[in-house]
């Protein structure tokens, strides 16, 4: 009797935490925790990925999370002696050190990079850009921000802008917000060449003036340019537009009402959110973000963001390669061999990434610090691999 009762019991609760694990879960002030068996993935397979992160085969690594259906089941911090690592670059100006050695654009210097001041929160890169399209989405469902076929250049004095013709004219907000301005940009070229124009304009006063300020070499909306200005352009229109810092806005309708309670926002000499790139947050943090898209922009039972939007935003607008699309500061990655599922993406500079998989009901997180050219790091293509084939009802 006992033993049937035993499993019975067995039974009950293994219904119970099935129809549980149907239900959306919400990682309110903190995430559930959770296994992976018990999330249906391998556990195995999971912890193989981890220990080749650890020999350093991937570069720096600082942080593997793994959610699904809601929970955290998967959850490793990797300690790296960066002060030890980058030193001696960060005392030698040049390359990713173009201003003082203690400035926080010195990419070398350990006091702000990849952690902030040595806390737990860290830099997030470019994955801020994916951060600020979503805090736009949020001022547009609260009809707080302009419609982003709004024209750039109405939030300018024309007369102090060089370079105007009819295509900087055309130049719109969602064309920011796409990547395809339209402007003459090169930022993909080596980190030590003086004429990147991300490095060049981080060591200016004025971002925002040497951004608008650029020729164009394009039509607006016909092709893809990876644009760190234009993205910084947005923090600039935010503030005019709504009349609100963009830090402010989000702290209040964004990180609180998700449970995030610590951030770091670097900002340009001239006082502006850095919105190219200067965000900081935990990764268990910026994994609520993922979550709340994944969700469709609601969170316990509110809409943050519309679902249109959300639509929008990782919906390929751009074409970066035959296979890579781009939304509204997403990267679109497929992810099968036909190349009709795209994981939704958030990248940085050292190693940030979010990957979100809608079909799996998964977000992933993976923060590191690995700067130096040539050297391997974990990019996304690789965690989508291991994390897809890590799900056990694939």
């Amino acid at each position: 009797m006992q033993i049937k009762n035993t499993i019975f019991f067995v039974f009950v609760v293994l219904f119970c935490q099935q129809e549980l694990n149907a239900q959306t879960k919400w990682p309110l002030k903190e995430w559930l925790v959770s296994t992976p068996a018990f999330q249906q993935m391998s556990a195995d397979l999971l912890k193989a990925f981890d220990t080749e992160i650890a020999a350093g085969k991937y570069g720096y690594v600082d942080e593997m999370i793994v959610t699904r259906h809601g929970s955290i089941v998967y959850n490793k911090a990797f300690k790296h002696d960066y002060h030890k690592l980058y030193r001696e670059r960060a005392r030698k100006p040049g390359g990713l050190n173009r201003l003082h050695p203690t400035s926080q654009y010195n990419y070398y210097n350990p006091w702000w990079h990849p952690f902030y001041r040595g806390a737990n929160l860290h830099s997030l890169q470019s994955v801020t850009k994916s951060v600020v399209s979503v805090i736009i989405g949020v001022a547009v469902a609260r009809n707080e921000f302009p419609d982003i076929s709004t024209t750039v250049l109405s939030f300018f004095d024309s007369t102090k802008v060089r370079n105007i013709d009819d295509r900087k004219r055309r130049m719109t907000i969602r064309h920011l917000l796409t990547m395809t301005g339209g402007f003459e940009w090169e930022e993909w070229n080596s980190v030590e060449d003086p004429d990147n124009d991300c490095f060049k304009m981080e060591s200016l006063f004025d971002w925002i003036q040497y951004v608008i300020d650029k020729p164009m070499v394009a039509e607006p909306g016909q092709k893809f340019k990876y644009s760190s200005g234009g993205a910084q352009l947005l923090s600039y229109i935010f503030s005019k537009s709504t009349g609100k810092d963009i830090e402010e806005y989000a702290v209040e309708n964004l990180f609180k009402p998700l449970g995030i309670e610590h951030y770091y926002w670097k900002r340009t000499p001239a006082g502006l959110a850095d919105t190219e790139g200067g965000l900081y947050l935990e990764a268990t943090d910026i994994a609520k973000i993922g979550y709340l898209y994944l969700r469709d922009g609601n969170w316990n039972g509110e809409l943050f963001v519309s679902k249109d939007w959300v639509k929008a935003s990782v919906t390929p607008s751009a074409s970066v390669s035959q296979s890579i699309k781009y939304g509204y500061k997403w990267w679109l990655i497929p992810y099968d061999n036909d190349k009709t599922k795209y994981a939704w993406c958030c990248r940085g500079f050292g190693g940030q990434s979010v990957v979100i998989i809608p079909e799996y009901d998964i977000v992933a997180v993976f923060t590191g610090w690995t700067i130096i050219e040539g050297d391997t790091g974990l990019d996304v293509p690789e965690i989508l691999k291991r994390v897809v084939n890590a799900v056990l009802d694939k």
